[in-house]
């Protein structure tokens, strides 16, 4: 299946949170013929293998022994409410649960919308524990915005997120239990339920938008965008030869709260699998240590499109189209990984895939977000080029881009990963 509008509006429906995601990558990554590898098993030789770690997840596909890696990068998760871990209130005749921010979450756009509930419940079965996947999709949340008669100011309410973002899910003071209750639609008794890691998100399915169907609406693009056009490049890759590299697939969590976790992209995680790649092929660290200069990174994570409401926000002279292809992200002070030459080998990827390329540089006078590129860049030595595809809306829990760039992205990770 190459990489489509209808194929991302499918992949981001079926993946709510960073566990689905990795769910949703795995099966379509052994329907490909790739086998699922555990972290203390002992790996193989030959082959097409991938292994998640908790929200991460590693692909590669084995080929000459000794090639230099050729990795595309991105992040599972995205700014949303998360369950807190005693969550249940009850509030002026209201049961409410009570939510914090994730990440970079845009407060106010979370307000007034129909949430569901996603994440990961840690169960004791006898003397272990299982960790499995759970997900609502109906509207059992929802966080009200203040009437606009009971604000002191009528153009602006300014959100508390510790008093402001809690959801409201029935009326009465009783002793329902929000965790019981998502322990029940999961099938397990609740006083089995020892750890959760549960979050909101938004119902509205993916859809296509605009009088020409041009623009795709959905949830969580920023990154999950990336993480489905990474995967059909790495496939597609995989099928076509590498072109003198190992192609690697790495889908990073924690990406919103600065990437300092066990499977976030400031961990060991790339460095450990790619060295284990190495040994499997019975190198040892020399020779993992000379195919990092010659390898290169591609961070992917969605870029920001011109704002047709705001085009003084951004910098003169780099302004960004949906349907015009990839963005080549540039910031001199380090928030994003690029310099002159992995510019330049991505900007000969897209040239390769014949499709056109955007630069982006960020106001000089406006605080600049950041990616996986830097850190990745630093803990491996690798040399990394930050890119994206456009967007508007990002960390609001519904944002916007090009259907075109869709496959535009895709075709011009595929030839990063497998360079004529």
């Amino acid at each position: 299946m190459s990489a489509s509008p209808k194929g991302l509006c499918e992949f981001i429906d079926a993946s709510p949170s960073p566990y689905h995601v990795c769910a949703t990558v795995a099966e379509r990554l052994q329907a490909a013929g790739f086998r699922e590898l555990a972290e203390g098993d002992a790996w193989p030789r030959q082959g097409r293998f991938f292994s998640v770690r908790a929200g991460s997840l590693i692909a590669w596909q084995t080929g000459e022994p000794g090639l230099p890696f050729r990795i595309v990068g991105a992040h599972t998760d995205s700014p949303n409410l998360r369950v807190k871990q005693h969550p249940d209130r009850f509030v002026a005749g209201w049961q409410v649960v009570a939510l914090q921010p994730y990440g970079g979450a845009w407060l106010n756009s979370w307000l007034d919308r129909d949430l569901g509930i996603s994440g990961r419940l840690s169960v004791r079965d006898g003397n272990r524990l299982v960790h499995s996947l759970v997900r609502i999709d109906e509207p059992i949340l929802r966080v009200p915005q203040l009437a606009i008669h009971l604000a002191e100011d009528r153009k602006a309410v300014a959100l508390d997120p510790q008093r402001h973002v809690n959801a409201v899910w029935g009326v009465g003071s009783g002793t329902r239990s929000f965790l019981g209750y998502v322990a029940e639609r999961a099938g397990v008794d609740g006083a089995d339920v020892l750890g959760a890691d549960l979050m909101t998100h938004d119902l509205s399915p993916s859809r296509l938008i605009g009088a020409g169907g041009e623009l795709l609406s959905a949830a969580r693009l920023d990154n999950q965008a990336t993480c489905y056009a990474g995967l059909e490049a790495f496939l597609a890759a995989s099928e076509s030869g590498s072109g003198g590299y190992l192609p690697v697939l790495v889908l990073f969590d924690h990406e919103e709260v600065g990437s300092q976790s066990a499977h976030g992209a400031q961990s060991e995680l790339l460095l450990t699998v790619l060295e284990r790649i190495t040994l499997s092929e019975g190198g040892g660290r020399e020779e993992f240590l000379r195919r990092l200069p010659g390898s290169m990174v591609a961070s992917g994570d969605m870029a920001h499109a011109t704002h047709p409401n705001y085009p003084e926000r951004h910098e003169p002279g780099h302004l960004i189209e949906v349907n015009a292809g990839p963005v080549l992200k540039v910031q001199p002070n380090l928030r994003y990984a690029t310099d002159g030459r992995t510019a330049a080998a991505f900007a000969l990827a897209c040239a390769q895939a014949g499709v056109p390329l955007q630069r982006y540089e960020h106001r000089a006078d406006l605080p600049c977000g950041s990616t996986i590129g830097p850190m990745t860049a630093a803990r491996t030595g690798i040399p990394t080029v930050d890119v994206g595809a456009p967007q508007l809306a990002m960390h609001s829990p519904r944002e916007v881009m090009g259907t075109d760039d869709v496959a535009a992205y895709a075709a011009a990770l595929e030839a990063f990963l497998a360079p004529a």
